[in-house]
């Protein structure tokens, strides 16, 4: 039941340390196997704590709850439990804090989450009452200052809390056109003091915006971040469709240095992450070098992965030693030798390294277990469902917009017909504006180079139909896996693919055409599919209800057949509202 600011000043001033950051996984054989993984890095890497997201609206509040027990009580982490106010009852915020009391989770991440949208996330199920209440909580829980200032209120000094802070600026409707982190000051200042205890950054790339971000808030006139903790949020490179699309959700700059060192290898996933542990430890560097009021501390977003975490980690001597514990001590004493950047010190036995009972070293990157690099390539929303990874926020939603609000309406207008729509998805198509739709991956004027290969048949679904297609991609049959268009994983390798669209459509279509279409009996045997109504309805054309389909799959040298894109029914069943054929 320790606080984070407690572990922080029990350090020696000189210490480094590191947080891992995780989310709920998808589907529950998901969220078994991030347990086993979550076991190995707490025994191997050794994290001063751990975080656990929280979803928009509340929407994963009982799962976020359940892996912060796991963290907590069964592996002995400190735990940080990140809440949002916004879009939510209050009485769901009453009961995280209560639950999270019980089960001895002391640190709470206050955040704001997505701008009030009650509608967007009214559950069917509630009734008018209960859309009152959201309402009503939308309109006291405005800020994150406001949650900060609730929950000193009912609970005092209990919680150690943390906030947001955004070294290039938070993108907001507040400041459409300019993102820039002095408009936020006036607001980080409200939230330290209301009681916020430290400061968690949004991931950065690049390193000057925020030394001049910490220098900044070290220096202001307020003195109220004087002696704040301040940690830096890093994201690990994992692939580079991974990171385009991150940092565009997050409006985060990647330097021009870095992409051009990442392009000509984009489609080497492997050679990808090296260079993103290279890039990473140089950052992690150049912070260290900057002088601290305290140990020097850093966030990791992991996505629930372990092979690039782990291996940055072991490269700057993150990982702090194995404590011994002695028979009849209260003590886990270190006596390896210390560590220039690490922690050396005494360390009482519950703190936040647990007794490994089964000693273990962390693989590096050239030497990686099975069991940390299974899921090893991100597979966004159809991927691979029993992977901890599986389904990764940084997915689109219609929560996660790429641009403001205001920037939202001045590039897509505010369609209320469908022709209004079917002509955003033909212009774009047709490599005209809009040059985006709300989910494309990255910020290219243009589409994919793999989507321009079936541009036209594209189009013909959205013109003649006025089907609008969100996904797609070509038959691919053994090409290198370094192969400019379709290549991902590493290189002397060979990637396949099945062709596959997932589109809206009318329901009316759906049963008067498409479904008898696919239902015939010289059409059925060769196409999969999946349709789901917005009202909850779904079908296939599966008979096995377990049946999984492999979309993009790759064979590489040395290794087991690698299956990047996977489709089967409960996630699609849960997920879309649309119709999906491979």
């Amino acid at each position: 039941m320790e606080k984070i600011t407690d572990k922080i000043a029990a350090l020696p001033q000189d210490a480094s340390f590191f947080s891992l950051e995780f989310f709920p996984p998808k589907t529950q054989i998901g969220f078994s196997n991030l347990q086993d993984r979550l076991q190995r890095m707490a025994q191997s890497l050794r994290p001063l704590f751990v975080n656990v997201t929280w979803g928009a609206g509340g929407c994963t509040s009982s799962r976020s709850l359940e892996l912060a027990e796991i963290c907590q009580r069964q592996l002995g982490l400190t735990t940080c439990l990140h809440l949002t106010c916004t879009n939510m009852r209050r009485k769901v915020v009453d009961q995280a804090l209560q639950e999270a009391k019980i089960m001895g989770v002391r640190n709470i991440l206050a955040l704001r989450g997505d701008p009030p949208r009650e509608e967007e996330y009214r559950l069917d199920t509630e009734n008018a009452e209960e859309e009152e209440e959201v309402k009503e909580n939308n309109e006291e829980f405005v800020w994150a200052t406001d949650l900060v200032k609730y929950i000193r209120r009912r609970y005092g000094d209990f919680f150690c809390i943390g906030v947001a802070a955004y070294p290039e600026g938070h993108s907001d409707e507040s400041h459409p056109q300019e993102q820039n982190y002095q408009n936020d000051l006036p607001f980080l200042i409200e939230k330290v003091k209301a009681g916020a205890d430290f400061l968690v950054t949004q991931f950065f790339f690049d390193v000057n915006a925020y030394t001049t971000f910490e220098i900044a808030l070290r220096e202001h006139e307020s003195g109220v971040f004087r002696t704040i903790p301040i940690i830096p949020g890093l994201l690990p490179i994992q692939n580079y469709q991974i990171l385009k699309r991150t940092t565009k959700l997050a409006h985060c700059r990647i330097p021009p240095a870095l992409l051009e060192t990442l392009d000509p290898i984009k489609a080497d996933d492997e050679e990808v992450k090296r260079t993103g542990i290279n890039a990473l430890c140089e950052m992690i560097r150049d912070i260290q070098a900057v002088k601290s009021t305290g140990p020097r501390g850093f966030h990791f977003y992991t996505l629930n992965l372990e092979k690039v975490v782990g291996s940055i980690l072991e490269e700057c001597c993150l990982i702090p030693p194995e404590p011994l514990l002695i028979d009849g001590s209260d003590q886990a004493i270190d006596d390896s030798p210390a560590m220039t950047n690490g922690i050396s010190a005494t360390m009482p036995k519950n703190s936040n390294a647990p007794t490994n009972t089964n000693p273990t070293t962390y693989q590096p990157i050239n030497t990686p277990s099975r069991e940390a690099t299974w899921d090893d390539f991100p597979n966004g929303r159809f991927g691979d469902a029993r992977s901890p990874a599986f389904g990764t926020p940084v997915s689109y939603s219609p929560c996660s917009l790429p641009c403001t609000p205001a920037q939202a309406r001045s590039q897509w207008g505010e369609p209320t017909t469908s022709s209004a729509i079917t002509t955003l998805f033909t212009n774009h198509l047709s490599g005209q504006t809009p040059a985006q739709l709300p989910w494309s991956d990255d910020s290219s004027p243009s589409l994919s180079p793999e989507t321009a290969l079936i541009r036209d048949h594209l189009l013909t679904l959205t013109t003649t139909r006025n089907w609008w297609t969100i996904a797609s991609q070509p038959a691919v049959d053994g090409l290198p896996s370094t192969d400019p268009i379709h290549g991902w994983g590493p290189a002397k390798g060979f990637v396949f693919q099945k062709p596959f669209v997932e589109f809206f459509c009318p329901l009316r279509d759906w049963k008067s055409h498409l479904r008898p279409h696919l239902q015939r009996s010289a059409i059925a045997p060769k196409i999969s599919w999946y349709a789901g109504t917005v009202s909850g309805t779904f079908e296939s054309g599966d008979e096995n209800k377990e049946a999984v389909h492999a979309v993009t799959w790759g064979s590489f040298l040395g290794k087991e057949i690698m299956t990047a894109t996977m489709v089967e029914e409960g996630v699609f069943a849960k997920d879309e509202g649309g119709v999906g054929v491979g």
